[in-house]
Order: C-alpha cells, then sequence, then structure tokens
C-alpha cells in the first residue's frame, strides 16, 4: 500500500503527516511519498521524511499510483483530475460547504474520507481534527488579539498610575473557544463567556471566567460540539445580552458555527457601532459567514475604530505544531483501513461510515444527502 501526501495551496501552510507518522506507517508495511516541499512551510523539510524512511515524487506519480491521497485542503482542479477512479482522498473538505466538489468526486469514482465529519464519540477522540486544530486557533486567536490590541491584557500598577485589565468577551464555549478563555485568563484579562449551552457553566467557571446565561435555549446536546438553531425568542434575549456584553468589552473572540449553515449573526452592526473605539474582535467562523455583521474572511478591516479580524484558518499560522497534532489524528484513523500493510475499507465500522462522504460513485455521507434534499 503507498499513501501519498500532497503539497497544499497557498495559504495553508500543514502538512497531513510529518515524519515521525511516517516511521510509524513503515511499520506497518506502508510506503509513504512526499511530494517535494510538502513540509517545508511547517518546518519539516524533505531531508527530514527521506531519514523517516518515505520517497520524495513528484505529485504526478502520487496522483496516478498512491492508493490513498491526504491533503489537508481539498487539491486544486487540475490535481484532482489526475486521480484514476478507486482511489482514495483523506482530508479536511468541509462536505457540507463543497457539495458539488463532492458530487464531482463521486463521479469520478472516488472514495473520499472527510476527517471533520468523523463522528465525535469517545472512540473517536484520537482522531477528532476539529478538536486539535480548534484548540490551536482558540489559542492564537487571543495571542493575535494582544498583538492588535492597543493596550494592555493584565492589570499593572505602577508610580505612573494604574492601568486595568482588558475585559475579553468569548462567545461559544466549545474547543476553541475553552482555549481562548484559559490564554486570555493567563494573560490577566478579565474574561466573559456566551454559549447557549448551559452544560459548559461548569467548565467555563473552572477556567476562571464568568458565564453569561440566557434561559431557553434549545438543546445542542446532539449537535457534535456546534450551536444548534434557536427560536426567535430567545435570539432577542440572546442579542439584548451580547449588546451589554460588547459595549463593555475590549476584545471579541467569536467562535459560533452551525454545520452545513452560515455562521450566526451575533455581535450586529448597531452592535459594533457601541463598541469602544480600539477594540478588536477576532472572528473564528469567517469561513461560513462569520459571527459579526462585517466580518470578511480572511481580511482585517476597521469599523469606526473597532479592528474586525475575519479568521478561518488560525492553526496555519502555527503550521509545526497543527502539523503534528493533525498528522497524529490521520494516522489513528487511518488505522482503521490498514490490514497488515494493505487498505481495507470496512464500512460496518460507524467511525469509517461517518467520515466516508463519496463511494462507488455515489454521495454515502447521510447528512450531506439529507442537505441535498433540502435543497431540492
Amino acid at each position: 500500500m503507498i499513501a501519498g501526501v500532497l503539497k497544499e495551496q497557498p495559504g495553508e501552510n500543514r502538512v497531513s503527516l510529518v515524519p515521525e507518522m511516517v516511521k510509524q506507517l513503515e511499520k506497518q508495511g506502508v510506503t509513504v511519498w512526499i511530494e517535494p516541499d510538502a513540509g517545508a512551510r511547517a518546518f519539516y523539510p524533505d531531508e527530514s521524511y527521506l531519514q523517516a524512511g518515505a520517497m520524495i515524487k513528484p505529485a504526478a506519480d502520487i496522483l496516478q499510483q498512491a492508493d490513498i491521497i491526504l491533503s489537508i485542503q481539498a487539491p486544486e482542479t487540475s490535481y484532482w483530475k489526475m486521480i484514476p477512479a478507486g482511489k482514495v482522498l483523506t482530508g479536511v473538505y468541509q462536505p457540507l460547504y463543497n457539495a458539488s466538489l463532492m458530487q464531482q468526486w463521486a463521479d469520478r469514482q472516488l472514495t473520499t474520507f472527510s476527517l471533520d465529519s468523523i463522528p465525535r464519540t469517545t472512540r473517536a477522540q484520537s482522531m477528532d481534527v476539529l478538536s486539535s486544530q480548534a484548540n490551536i486557533a482558540g489559542y492564537k486567536a487571543v495571542l493575535l488579539a494582544a498583538w492588535n490590541y492597543s493596550r494592555y491584557f493584565p492589570m499593572f500598577m505602577t508610580a505612573a498610575g494604574s492601568i486595568a485589565p482588558a475585559k475579553v468577551l468569548i462567545l461559544g464555549a466549545g474547543v476553541a473557544g475553552l482555549q481562548a478563555i484559559a490564554t486570555a485568563r493567563r494573560l490577566g484579562a478579565v474574561v466573559e463567556v456566551f454559549d447557549t449551552r448551559p452544560a459548559v457553566k461548569e467548565e467555563v467557571m473552572s477556567l476562571g471566567a464568568k458565564f453569561i446565561e440566557v434561559e431557553g435555549a434549545a438543546d445542542a446536546s446532539a449537535a457534535g460540539g456546534y450551536a444548534v438553531e434557536q427560536d426567535a425568542a430567545y435570539k432577542q434575549r440572546q442579542q439584548e445580552k451580547i449588546a451589554e456584553s460588547t459595549a463593555r468589552a475590549d476584545i471579541v473572540i467569536t467562535t459560533a458555527q452551525i454545520p452545513g449553515r452560515r455562521a450566526p449573526v451575533l455581535v450586529t452592526a448597531e452592535m459594533l457601532d457601541r463598541m469602544k473605539v480600539g477594540s478588536v474582535i477576532v472572528d473564528l467562523a469567517a469561513a461560513t459567514g462569520g459571527n459579526t455583521a462585517l466580518t470578511e474572511n480572511n481580511r482585517t478591516i476597521v469599523h469606526k475604530g473597532v479592528t474586525i479580524i475575519g479568521e478561518s484558518n488560525l492553526p496555519s499560522a502555527m503550521p509545526a505544531d497543527a502539523s503534528k497534532l493533525y498528522a497524529k489524528n490521520v494516522f489513528n484513523f487511518l488505522q482503521l483501513l490498514i490490514k497488515n500493510g494493505d487498505l481495507v475499507l470496512n464500512f460496518s465500522d460507524d467511525i469509517v461510515q461517518g467520515a466516508c462522504i463519496t463511494h462507488s460513485g455515489a454521495i454515502t455521507n447521510e447528512r450531506l444527502k439529507q442537505a441535498e434534499s433540502v435543497k431540492l
């Protein structure tokens, strides 16, 4: 069996496998091919892969001969059109947002595993790329906010006067939000947190933050760690609470997303107008529309003195550790597909089935099929 690793397109600095995981796969009889400089932007040079037992191969060889092709983002069109029928692609392809591409891959008889679709169960935790990468995003979001903020985060008492600590508001207490809380608290900020799930209150408070409660939230226990759509009455109460908090916040970190839908707008234009001049927002939901009314993905804008940073791929800004964690997730998932050095697709395994998006010329993922049927 040959596992091939592609170099990511410009803007993505991570790599699917790091040399440590190459060694582990080699022990299992898997030959690993790496496209030249695939790990360079993550500070893993070709020499490190060669020392681990991998072979450096041109992209064309990987695309046409590898049994399983690894890329974090979807390969560019000219690449995937070179892949023969029956090959397997594995990455983070956001199928609910890229349904048309998934259908094209199905039409080409490609088998696709999207690791962001792995069931978020206890057994699958070691393969959970969403959690490993969101952890980095939450950490980096606070550092990015601190870099762009014109004042201190911690309280300072000096002979020249006292500096009050920064007030940080975090919208969403999933993996990214919890790491953002911990990082902001370590920097000395006062932190408030909003989340539609009352169950996270204890975690939030254990990290030293204040939890903002809004009564009447819809149950999100089955949403895999994501937000769920709320009714109009709840949204009104939610907006009132968030408006109060944003008006006094210096930093806002937003993380709320709903699978297959636009991110909910939690910070309206009116709220932005009431925020302090010099305050900073880092919106981690920018790729799906953003949690503010003015967010633009991969852009930083300034609105009436408020800096709004739309960042959907912060893990790519910390590529060495992000790649290391991602590669471990990939390795653990591949253990379900590798038997005695061969590729064996066991669709009776709920993780394999849940991660599979296309197979045998068809869309196989139930959530994607349901989303497409709703559109029709």
